[in-house]
This record gives structure tokens, C-alpha cells and sequence, in this order.
């Protein structure tokens, strides 16, 4: 899947682990780092925080929305920050979980997205949710 030109990216993953486990990298603090930023602090239920540093200087905060295990998690999310253009809570990710045999199919979409930030975030995706993959399948976590 590809990003359209609506604000709104698409992708769509394999990960060889079922579902439940595909889950607890989106709402475990400790798995979430292994493919995706530096530190998080999470509260996986709906109005729950969601808060992720990426890289020690650039957070992106937002709240999760939906909490259905382990079938789907929806979070609000943008960046911290005076003169972030996707401010928290701006747009909307989505991860839908269908388990496909031992695997997990995974399909994200993040929604709200405008102008240069659609772009970025396309960019962003692309390098993390390969990590997800292998993270989600046992591979060593990230460095």
C-alpha cells in the first residue's frame, strides 16, 4: 500500500508471530523501543497516554483511542514542541492485526497528515515498520 494524496499513509506488513505477540509491540513500552524510538511511556487503554522519544530531542505524544486486543490499536498522535506542524493529538495511526496462519498481517494507516508532513512521516514509517517485522518475529531488538 502506498500513501495517498488525501493526508493519509497506508501500509501493510508480514510478521511472522501471531497477533497477540504483534500486539504487545504496540502497547509495551519495552517492545515498542525495540523497533521504534528511544524511550515510551505508554498507558494502553482508551484516553491512555502515548508518549515516544524517538530519538532523545523529537517526542511524539498522543493518546490511544482504541484499545481492541488482538485485533487493533488506534492512538493520536503528534510532535512535541513550539512549531511542530502536526501537533499531539493531530493525527490519527491506526494498526489493524489479522492473523494469516502463524503470521500477522499488519495494516497501518496514519490519517490527518498535511503538506510537507506527509511526506516525513511516509519516510518515517518506511524505516520503522521493517524493525517491526523483525522485532514482532524474534529478531534481536534494535541498537
Amino acid at each position: 500500500m502506498e500513501q495517498e494524496d488525501s493526508g493519509t499513509i497506508e501500509r501493510e506488513i508480514r510478521v511472522n508471530a501471531e497477533p497477540d505477540t504483534v500486539f504487545e509491540f504496540l502497547t509495551d513500552p519495552e517492545k515498542l523501543v525495540q523497533w521504534m524510538g528511544t524511550t515510551a511511556e505508554l498507558e494502553p487503554r482508551p484516553g491512555g497516554k502515548f508518549r515516544l522519544s524517538y530519538d532523545g530531542e523529537h517526542v511524539a505524544r498522543g493518546e490511544y483511542m482504541e484499545i481492541d486486543r488482538p485485533r487493533r490499536v488506534v492512538l493520536s498522535w503528534g510532535w512535541e514542541g513550539e512549531g511542530a506542524a502536526t501537533q499531539p493529538g493531530a493525527s490519527v495511526v491506526t494498526f489493524s492485526l489479522v492473523a494469516d496462519g502463524n503470521d500477522t498481517i499488519v495494516r497501518m494507516t496514519h490519517s490527518g497528515l498535511v503538506g510537507d508532513e506527509i511526506a516525513s512521516h511516509s519516510a518515517g514509517w518506511d524505516m520503522f515498520l521493517p524493525n517491526l517485522v523483525g522485532a514482532g518475529s524474534g529478531a534481536a531488538p534494535n541498537a
